[in-house]
């Protein structure tokens, strides 16, 4: 009897081993809409732009961040020529990022803008200076103007 009990429970065992289990995927239900709440409480300053005025920027602040990712790119191959001019040209102080800066009626927009623009032009001089600790720092900075700017204002 005992020999039975014992093969009886190495049976069930070895067969409880191999039983394939269904693994479901996990699914994700959203059950209340959030974003009303994010629109009611966000207390940056509105730009006002129209519909052309938003995309333009959007189309901008795109390729800001394209030009960012390139740098920290760069950076990381030691390839500091190369960033010194993705970042002039991109980020720097050039004629059309003035005006656009400008473009949108709002002087501490103008100004905060401009601000990021000039930081972009001695970011691009001091990775000139192939050095990689005053680099960073330097895109560090840089990147300190995007985030005031997204903190203080909206489309």
């Amino acid at each position: 009897m005992k020999n039975l009990i014992l093969i009886l429970a190495i049976i069930t065992t070895i067969t409880s081993c191999n039983e394939k289990k269904e693994v479901k995927p996990e699914v994700i239900i959203i059950t209340e809409d959030k974003s009303v709440d994010i629109e009611i409480n966000d207390k940056r300053i509105s730009l006002e732009l129209n519909p052309m005025q938003k995309q333009h920027q959007l189309e901008h602040m795109r390729d800001h961040l394209e030009a960012v990712q390139a740098i920290i790119a760069l950076l990381a191959e030691d390839k500091y020529e190369i960033a010194s001019r993705v970042a002039y040209k991109k980020l720097g102080s050039t004629t059309e990022m003035k005006m656009m800066c400008g473009s949108f009626g709002h002087k501490q927009f103008e100004t905060l803008g401009l601000e990021f623009h000039k930081s972009a032009d001695e970011m691009s001089e001091v990775f000139k200076t192939k050095n990689k600790n005053k680099s960073l720092e330097a895109l560090s900075n840089t990147m300190n103007y995007c985030k005031q700017c997204h903190q203080t204002f909206r489309q």
